[in-house]
This record gives C-alpha cells, sequence and structure tokens, in this order.
C-alpha cells in the first residue's frame, strides 16, 4: 500500500496548484489523474491537433487580470507573458438567416480579457515545474474512497485494468463535483443532499464545443473586423479571433448546436456549415482554411457526463461548505466550480485549489 499525506484528484490548474503550494510546505502529495497528459481541460494544439508551445487552446483561453487579481497574481509570480485578445475593428452581429449581417464599431470595454502567449497550457507546465515529478501518476482513474480511522483509502484502476490501493490522511478533489459523484464511490457515503447539490453543479465547458479554422494570414483584420461576431443564425453563436502572439492565424467560435444534435450530424457536415458561416461574416477567403478542428468537450467522458450533453446552466458561487458529515475533515473540493469567486473560470480554479491547500496547512494534521 502506497501511502501519502495528500491525494489530490485531478491534475489541472487546481490540482497542480493545490500540489504547489503543499510540497513546498513539506505536505507529500499523490496526484492522480485519468487522462494520459496533465492539464484536465486545459489542451493547446496546433492546427494539427497536437500538443504545442505556440498553439491553440480547446479549453479555457481568455483570463481578465483587472477584475480576476488571483490568476493575474499567478501568471505574474510564474513569469509568464500574456497579450491582449484582439479586439480592433468591427464586431459583426448575424440576426436572421433572411438579412444580411451588421457592423458595429464596438465602445472600448474593461477590462479587457488577455490570453497566454503560448497557450494556457504553459500555465499547465510552470504549475507542473513546482510539483516534483514522480508525484504524479497518469492514467490513474480513483474508484473507492474509505474512510478509517488512520485517513482514507484510495482504491485506484490504470489504463491496464490494474487496481492498487493508496492512503492518504486527506484527499483534496481538483475536478467537477458532478465528475466525482459520478466515479468515486465513497464509503461511507456522501449525504444524500452533498451528492444532490454535486450532481447538480453544472461541469464548465462540459457541453460546448469549439470549431478553428486555421489560415495563412489573419485576413479579416484587412478587412477592418476584429474577428469577433455574434450569431442567432448558427451554427456558431460566438465566434473570436484566435490569432496567436507569433501570428499564427485562426478564427475559432462556439458551436451552439446541442451535444445530442452535433454527434447526430457529424464532424464533416458542422464543419462545412461552420465554414459557410465563417464566409457569411468575414468573406469567401474564409471559405478555404488551411485546416480545420473541432473539440466537442461533451463526448469527452474525462470531462462530461451523461447530465452535461444539454445547457451547462449558470453556476452559482457559493461559500457554503461542499464536504459535510464524517467525510467533512478529511475531503476538500477545489474543482474551478467550488470556488466561490469566479467559479468555472481559471481564476476559480486557483483560488478554490489555494483555498484548500491553506485549509489543510492551517489544520497541521498532515
Amino acid at each position: 500500500m502506497m501511502q501519502t499525506d495528500v491525494a489530490i484528484i485531478g491534475a489541472g490548474v487546481a490540482g497542480l496548484r493545490a500540489a504547489g503550494m503543499l510540497q513546498k510546505a513539506g505536505v507529500s502529495c499523490a496526484i492522480l489523474d485519468a487522462r494520459d497528459r496533465i492539464g484536465g481541460r486545459i489542451v493547446t494544439v496546433d492546427a494539427d491537433g497536437q500538443p504545442s508551445e505556440d498553439g491553440f487552446d480547446l479549453g479555457p483561453s481568455w483570463f481578465w487580470p483587472g477584475t480576476q487579481p488571483d490568476i493575474g497574481r499567478l501568471v505574474e509570480e510564474l513569469g509568464l507573458a500574456s497579450f491582449l485578445q484582439h479586439s480592433d475593428g468591427d464586431v459583426v452581429f448575424e440576426r436572421m438567416a433572411r438579412e444580411p449581417s451588421h457592423r458595429f464599431r464596438p465602445i472600448n470595454q474593461e477590462p479587457q480579457s488577455r490570453r497566454l502567449v503560448g497557450g494556457s497550457a504553459t500555465l499547465i507546465r510552470a504549475l507542473a515545474a513546482q510539483v516534483a515529478p514522480d508525484s504524479i501518476r497518469l492514467n490513474t482513474r480513483v474508484i473507492e474512497a474509505r474512510l478509517t480511522d488512520e485517513g482514507a483509502v484510495l482504491t485506484t484502476l490504470d489504463a491496464d485494468g490494474r487496481t492498487d490501493i493508496l492512503h492518504a490522511m486527506r484527499i483534496v478533489a481538483a475536478l467537477p463535483p458532478r465528475l466525482l459523484a459520478a466515479h468515486v464511490q465513497f464509503l461511507p457515503a456522501q449525504r444524500a443532499d452533498t451528492i444532490v447539490r454535486w450532481q447538480a453543479t453544472p461541469t464548465w465547458m462540459a457541453p460546448h464545443a469549439k470549431f478553428f479554422a486555421f489560415y495563412d494570414r489573419p485576413f479579416w483584420r484587412e478587412a477592418g473586423l476584429s474577428g469577433t461576431a455574434q450569431s442567432m443564425v448558427g451554427p456558431m453563436v460566438e465566434m473570436h479571433d484566435a490569432t496567436t502572439a507569433t501570428g499564427e492565424a485562426a478564427l475559432m467560435g462556439f458551436i451552439g448546436v446541442p451535444a445530442e444534435q452535433r454527434a447526430a450530424r457529424g464532424e464533416a457536415d458542422l464543419t462545412a456549415a461552420c465554414l459557410a458561416q465563417l464566409a457569411r461574416i468575414f468573406g469567401a477567403e474564409a471559405q478555404a482554411p488551411q485546416a480545420t478542428l473541432i473539440k466537442d468537450w461533451a463526448a469527452d467522458p474525462l470531462t462530461a457526463t451523461s447530465a452535461d450533453r444539454f445547457a451547462g446552466g449558470y453556476i452559482a458561487p457559493s461559500d457554503r461548505p461542499w464536504v459535510a458529515g464524517p467525510w467533512a475533515q478529511h475531503l476538500f473540493l477545489a474543482g474551478s466550480e467550488t470556488s466561490a469567486v469566479e467559479p468555472g473560470y481559471l481564476a476559480g480554479a486557483v483560488m478554490a485549489a489555494e483555498r484548500a491547500a491553506r485549509v489543510i496547512l492551517s489544520t497541521g494534521q498532515v
């Protein structure tokens, strides 16, 4: 039986941030992730869909340091460079299919969104650099957590179907509450009202799909367009300039077609419809990209449950404890959705992780 002070479920922003803080204070951690990579919902790829250090974000991309000081502080602490989301030029709005789209000169708004140079995965790499490499166990799914007099006993399952046992004094669940409820059996069981709350909390990004079209240059800027568009026609409801800091050009859109319909239509049909929409909005040149890419988060079993195949809903911030009963002193939720401020955002993941780490360190019982 492997032993550690704290078992952390999830190697995304929250899990890695909590691990870095705990290990710096001398607390041993085992970071367990069911995926074959770190990062969770942060994935930065090139136009071929391969991991890249100068790519495009399939998951979270923006942050707002002006209103999210915690993520701004962390980015500065880690020495990461960022740049403003491109917003110069007109915004396009599609209201009805039978009428032309409308161009508007936007009013400058503050605070402006920013992106990390190299993509959001730079944050993951920087956080991972603060964690002992041998403390991360990938392809490791936690399937059971049993409370004992000495702490918690976790049963894990690897990619080959082998089980293992891990003993920990504390558990940090750095994943969405809905996934925790769906995949981990607790003994003794969590209270019924606790499970209901976990299951009712939407998982950020889980119902959504992103479409990318890659080009040799950001031609829409030459036409005085910002790359930002909104549509009531579809299939994309919101579009943005996704060009990287180094000038790799792309347009990105959130597909508004529900998950079940996306699965029924298939990627080829959705791609054709998205390109036709980009051509309507940004001109004929948008019809001929160098490559395209769709990331459907609802089809990712390590992100979405069956409940996430519908509209995600609003994540209501709350400082009410997420765990009650016998597990209250042993299990700490740190997924972004559990943050009392900015739940669902990168900032929420940072704040939830730091909260969990501070609580564990303040007890001195690890």
